[in-house]
């Protein structure tokens, strides 16, 4: 996880956007989100997962998120974040942003659940049952396409982000995210050595 992470800032957004239905037709997302969603998570540090849980549990508390929700969201953000390679306090900025922390949350052009995953991805990976309001299913999907996004940036953040946001071209979205990032977030992070920013 601590390459991955200095080269890190991420990739496009998961499709909450008009802009994100042209996306269905690369292949080579589609198969990437269908191997990467049916993964087991990988077992964690659990010391190092239960600091940062409590260090974010309480800058969650400006979302007004029940605790037990709260802690769903951050236990279900740390494993598909560290399955993905990804910061997960960079997570918790897409979420902050996609969301406000909202499962339920839903866009104008249809997009679902914390990271705004657009629900054509379940048609399209053959998992028609799923549901995007769900936490860990949510985020799943979510890191997933962050994930490949930011590889398919070079680890360009700003790129990675806009492409996530489906508005490729531009940095209103990425500044957003990066702002909050690193005023909220990053501020608690437990080993500082994960990446260099």
């Amino acid at each position: 996880m601590c390459a991955a992470f200095s080269a890190l800032l991420f990739m496009q957004p998961v499709l909450a956007n008009s802009d994100r239905s042209t996306q269905i037709s690369d292949h080579e997302l589609k198969t990437f989100l269908q191997q990467s969603v049916n993964q087991p998570a990988l077992p964690l540090d659990k010391y190092e997962a239960e600091v940062w849980l409590e260090i974010m549990l309480s800058k969650m508390q400006v979302y007004r998120v029940e605790q037990q929700e709260a802690l769903k969201i951050l236990h279900a953000v740390y494993r598909q974040a560290s399955a993905t390679d990804l910061p997960p306090d960079l997570v918790l900025a897409v979420i902050a942003i996609e969301s406000s922390f909202n499962r339920f949350a839903v866009s104008s052009a249809g997009a679902q659940g914390l990271m705004q995953v657009m629900p054509f991805w379940k048609k399209e990976i053959g998992r028609d049952d799923d549901s995007l309001t769900h936490i860990e299913t949510n985020i799943r999907y979510g890191c997933a396409i962050l994930q490949y996004y930011w590889q398919k940036s070079g680890g360009n953040i700003d790129e990675a982000l806009a492409r996530y946001n489906g508005s490729y071209g531009k940095n209103t979205y990425s500044n957003k995210v990066i702002n909050n990032w690193r005023q909220i977030w990053l501020a608690g992070r437990v080993n500082p050595n994960l990446a260099t920013y």
